[in-house]
């Protein structure tokens, strides 16, 4: 377990190349006529975040001093085949690792905290969160194996921490996970205010509502910038609160009758899970959780006691078979489709415990993820199909954001006054609207900066401004293998899914370079071969023609004849076709 350590509220952590200043017993210094030095601009890179949803991590450099804040991943999408994850490139942070002084965490989801381990491998740098926040963190280094030498400290809203010229004041944010932050970065340039993921809650389930007040106390004394969430900017209003969702559970329960319910959820917003659980202990059911990331969740959550669960309501999965339906609630993941969730294994029958029977209520208690909309409506049509009664957000308020809309954004701006405003947190379309919103505000158009990712923003008390680049993008993690997946093997792996590929073999003489045997032709995923053996005797007959000419030309070059054989065989096939498989020459020699 890495050690822990719990400051005391407001107070403050110099790090190890901070200076604490001693100013008992002097005199006060005579005032004299030199002029001061001018400050140092503060710069702000965003390495992930900006023009993408997830991959969160901005970095804070002051001269020789570097502060990270989040460090998160992001899912594959349809133009990264096969891969598992994508984090951030942490180049520039390796280049200037002397400088880095501590990495602090808004919140425990994903998209900001998925590429901590993978950080850690490459710098070993301290990490300052709230309590369950790091709760979520020692679970993911845990599976990483890196959990023993990690620094993990655990802070409270409230608290001030130093990293040698730069400060930061821990804030409580509502957003869809307990223990949520923005950070009050005080630097010799000014007061940046970093808002994390955020929506104003004014009923939360934990009853721990923003601290506007402590905003709007920091927007008096001067706020420099704002960097400010901008996943609803495209929203009127407020987002509704937690609670709304609390009240559908009661009717939907109700509606359930003697039913099984069964409610996919993500397994991040313990204050989902809570109002699912509180609902089915009014109506006398037990609880099953099913997916291994609800399990890891639900389990720190209800161990460092942000989940409150009555005795003997938790049940294994594994014995939901001893119960009738109307004494059952199961809480899984999947609401976003995804192939491998426990609801798409119900959906599709390959649950080792769950199969679903006609009037199961099935409540997906989720907002599609943009893009994921058609694996939802793969699942929803699936388990409709089985007789199974599907609730999903646009009949019933089943899901609320955890991110604030316009008039949301609006507040805030009013409260901070900022001089800056720098939209993160979102697509191009999402800055864009934000930007404009904070003009509307009163944020002069040039005072409004939309940066993209590993851009270098200078900012002082009387300029905005990008700079420079530094290293950045996204570094592919396949397996065990991180960034050994490029472009090249991308293009290949998306050719191979769209057209499948054509192997011709052939064995040739060493020294004279005749043909001892083949061409011989095996194709997957491009035509059935049985089907197709007049093609196939065309490309053997295009292979042999290559070959001969090869020959007579005297070319033995092994390469050259494998380029030739492939250039050859694929225009062939295009015309035959009109498609375009990857052709892939295979020569041996004897």
């Amino acid at each position: 377990m890495a050690k822990e350590t719990k400051p005391t509220k407001n107070k403050k952590y110099a790090s190890k190349t901070a200076t604490k200043k001693n100013t008992a017993n002097k005199s006060v210094p005579k005032k004299n006529n030199k002029p001061k030095a001018p400050k140092l601009p503060l710069k702000i890179i965003s390495l992930g975040g900006l023009g993408e949803i997830g991959k969160n991590i901005t970095v804070y450099e002051y001269k020789d001093d570097i502060l990270i804040v989040d460090c998160g991943m992001a899912f594959p999408d349809e133009e990264t085949p096969g891969i598992d994850i994508v984090i951030p490139d942490f180049s520039y942070l390796v280049q200037n690792k002397d400088k880095i002084r501590g990495l602090i965490v808004t919140h425990g989801h994903e998209d900001h905290i998925g590429a901590i381990p993978y950080l850690l491998k490459n710098i070993n740098v301290p990490i300052f969160a709230t309590r369950l926040t790091i709760g979520l963190i020692e679970g993911k280094l845990k599976e990483h194996k890196n959990l023993a030498t990690a620094k993990l400290t655990t802070v409270m809203p409230g608290d001030v921490l130093e990293f040698g010229a730069l400060s930061a004041e821990f804030i409580h944010v509502n957003h869809s996970i307990p223990d949520a932050v923005a950070f009050a970065i005080k630097t010799p340039a000014g007061t940046v205010l970093h808002t994390g993921d955020f929506k104003i809650d004014t009923t939360p389930i934990d009853g721990k509502v923003i601290d506007l007040a402590r905003i709007g106390e920091l927007g008096k004394r001067g706020v420099l910038a704002m960097l400010a969430d901008s996943t609803n900017a495209e929203r009127p209003g407020y987002t509704m609160s937690e609670k709304v969702v609390g009240e559908s559970f009661q009717n939907l329960f109700q509606k359930a009758g003697n039913n099984r319910i069964i409610i996919a959820t993500f397994s991040s917003n313990i204050h989902r899970i809570q109002q699912i659980i509180d609902e089915a202990v009014n109506c006398g059911r037990k609880v099953a959780v099913s997916g291994r990331s609800m399990l890891n969740v639900v389990s720190v959550a209800a161990k460092l006691g942000y989940l409150k669960v009555p005795e003997n309501v938790l049940i294994d999965i594994e014995l939901i078979k001893r119960y009738k339906p109307e004494q059952l609630v199961i809480i899984t993941t999947g609401s976003q489709g995804e192939p491998l969730s426990a609801l798409h294994r119900m959906a599709f029958s390959d649950h080792r415990n769950v199969e679903i029977v006609p009037n199961d209520m099935i409540i997906i208690s989720a907002t599609p993820i943009p893009g994921n909309e058609k694996l939802v409506s793969k699942v929803v049509n699936e388990l409709m199909k089985r007789g199974a009664n599907v609730v999903y957000e646009k009949m019933y308020d089943v899901h609320v954001s955890g991110h604030a809309c316009q008039e949301e954004l609006k507040l805030l701006i009013s409260l901070a006054k900022p001089k800056y405003y720098i939209p993160v947190h979102g697509e191009q379309k999402h800055l864009v609207k934000h930007a404009m919103l904070a003009q509307t505000m009163g944020v002069p158009t040039e005072n409004t900066l939309i940066a993209n990712i590993g851009e270098v923003i200078e900012l002082t008390s009387k300029s905005i401004k990008v700079t420079e680049t530094v290293p950045s993008g996204r570094v592919l993690v396949d397996g065990l293998g991180v960034g050994d997946v490029g472009g090249v093997v991308l293009r290949d792996r998306k050719l191979l899914s769209d057209d499948g590929i054509i192997i011709v073999t052939v064995t040739m003489d060493e020294v004279t370079g005749e043909v001892v045997s083949g061409p011989e032709v095996v194709t997957r995923g491009f035509v059935y071969m049985k089907e197709s053996e007049e093609l196939i005797n065309e490309v053997i007959e295009v292979a042999e023609d290559i070959l001969e000419y090869c020959y007579t030309r005297r070319i033995h070059d092994i390469n050259a004849i494998k380029l030739k054989l492939r250039d050859g065989i694929s225009k062939y096939l295009y015309q035959a076709t009109h498609r375009s498989p990857m052709v892939m020459p295979i020569i041996m020699e004897v």
